[in-house]
């Protein structure tokens, strides 16, 4: 058995500046699920389209939503998205939540406990930012009213979680 410690050194292993990119696989979608997205998000903004030398299809399209790099792939129909990755969107209010909860909802749909899948079979969490405070808050019969509250919801609705933290 090799142990970590006999594989690797204390000496940091370079990264780029870039950090990390998120690379999403396409059936030919590529540049339309980067319009769409950036159509959505704030601070967010299409980069490079590369083309497929055979035919001029687009290959990769690089796009940023609110700093975080994306790359788009046509890569065609051997992988789809399922529930196993998702993105989390938290929200800092009920409108925040309607926002992105309508928007990525369209053509896609609706699971539970603010969960959704859009159009291109992308899971996202479209999530309170306060759901973490209420589910673990330091009452257990508080965050399992809240809890139990979230578990009938698809879209999560602030004020409901809220009141049934606090027993009214």
């Amino acid at each position: 058995m090799v142990s970590t410690e006999d594989t690797f050194t204390d000496q940091e292993v370079p990264m780029t500046t870039n950090g990390l990119t998120t690379c999403l696989w396409f059936d030919g979608q590529a540049e339309e699920a980067a319009n769409h997205y950036t159509s959505i998000f704030k601070n967010s903004k299409l980069g490079s389209v590369s083309h497929n030398a055979a035919g001029g299809a687009v290959l990769t399209v690089e796009f940023e939503l609110n700093g975080q790099r994306f790359v788009a792939l046509n890569g065609g129909p051997q992988f789809t998205f399922n529930e196993s990755i998702s993105f989390q969107i938290f929200c800092a209010d009920q409108d925040e939540v309607d926002y992105y909860w309508n928007r990525l909802r369209q053509g896609g749909r609706e699971s539970q406990c603010g969960w959704l899948k859009d159009r291109y079979g992308v899971s996202w969490q479209v999530i309170p930012a306060v759901l973490p405070d209420l589910i673990g808050g330091p009452d257990p019969v508080k965050a399992k009213r809240a809890t139990e509250a979230m578990l009938t919801m698809s879209k999560l609705d602030v004020a409901a979680l809220q009141q049934a933290y606090a027993g009214d």
